[in-house]
């Protein structure tokens, strides 16, 4: 069976944004399938540059939290994007997390009823033009449901690969394989002959994820409920050095990528036979920082 190329998660940081859309060219060229962007960073003005400076790729927003901004004014700058590339841009969307929200000074709501209102606010914004598809940030199956309803895909990130197909009963079969209907999973990805090496470096990047409620909640409904466990006696206890100690290899092999370049694009085509139409790598280095992730990725398929 022959597989299409995954999509990818980079980020722009103070320094380093005119070498990360020298990447996306990268990237590009590579024959990856999108590049969707955290909410780090700005990411709808690195959607914006990148949609200047690449002429094919899909690009895409893994997520942009629905709080920060009204419906009318994130719809205003997502049809821009949408024009200037050319119906590249599919916009996804998210209710993101208390914590998160808190540490910019927003307060989220109800995820369910404040999802729902976003996209008919967005979907009917006047004098923005044609806005792009929108893809909600969606683990627990109501709001799946709600994507499956409302919405032109559904985006998990750090999804359990063992109960991706579980998740997806909650939308159409239509939807299941309609290549129209987004389905993408953010990956955390390590690409290194150092096995360890590799899996500590994901375990590192999960560290503040399962420090969040709502991903416990996720986890545990997959399958993982010792391990959510563990971590939670670990965090009551105030001892988060010892989050990674209890991240077993059972859980990480499902929800992470790590290894040689081998075992990394058989992963890959795991997710794809899971059920995942775009799985996203998110790429981190066990050998340097993200630039050097990201060449190690661009050596993925060489």
């Amino acid at each position: 069976m022959t597989y299409p190329m995954p999509a990818v998660s980079i980020a722009a940081v103070p320094g380093r944004r005119r070498v990360v859309l020298d990447f996306a060219k990268e990237i590009e060229k590579a024959g990856y399938s999108g590049l969707y962007l955290p909410s780090m960073s700005d990411s709808l003005s690195l959607c914006t540059a990148i949609a200047m400076e690449t002429k094919s790729i899909t690009i895409g927003t893994g997520i942009t939290p629905i709080y920060g901004r009204t419906p009318a004014d994130l719809a205003q700058t997502a049809a821009f994007i949408k024009e200037i590339s050319g119906d590249r841009f599919q916009f996804g969307v998210g209710v993101s997390h208390a914590p998160a929200l808190a540490a910019q000074g927003l307060k989220g709501g109800k995820p369910l009823a404040d999802m729902r209102q976003f996209v008919k606010d967005y979907k009917t914004a006047p004098r923005v033009g044609e806005v792009p598809p929108i893809i909600l940030a969606a683990m627990r199956k109501k709001m799946i449901g709600l994507a499956s309803e409302i919405g032109e895909g559904m985006i998990i990130a750090n999804g359990a690969r063992s109960y991706i197909q579980e998740s997806l009963t909650e939308l159409t079969k239509e939807q299941r394989s309609n290549k129209e209907f987004f389905i993408g999973d953010m990956i955390p990805t390590c690409i290194s002959d150092d096995e360890e090496a590799a899996k500590a470096v994901n375990r590192k990047t999960l560290i503040m994820y399962t420090m969040l409620p709502n991903y416990r909640n996720y986890w545990k409904a997959a399958g993982f409920e010792q391990e959510m466990s563990d971590i939670e006696k670990v965090v009551t206890e105030g001892d988060i050095k010892r989050i990674p100690e209890v991240m077993s290899d059972r859980w990480l092999e499902q929800v992470t990528l790590f290894g040689s370049p081998t075992k990394v694009r058989d992963g890959i085509e795991a997710w794809f036979d899971a059920g995942v139409k775009t799985p996203i790598i998110v790429p981190s280095s066990a050998a340097g920082n993200q630039l050097k992730a990201l060449e190690e990725l661009l050596a993925l398929y060489q």
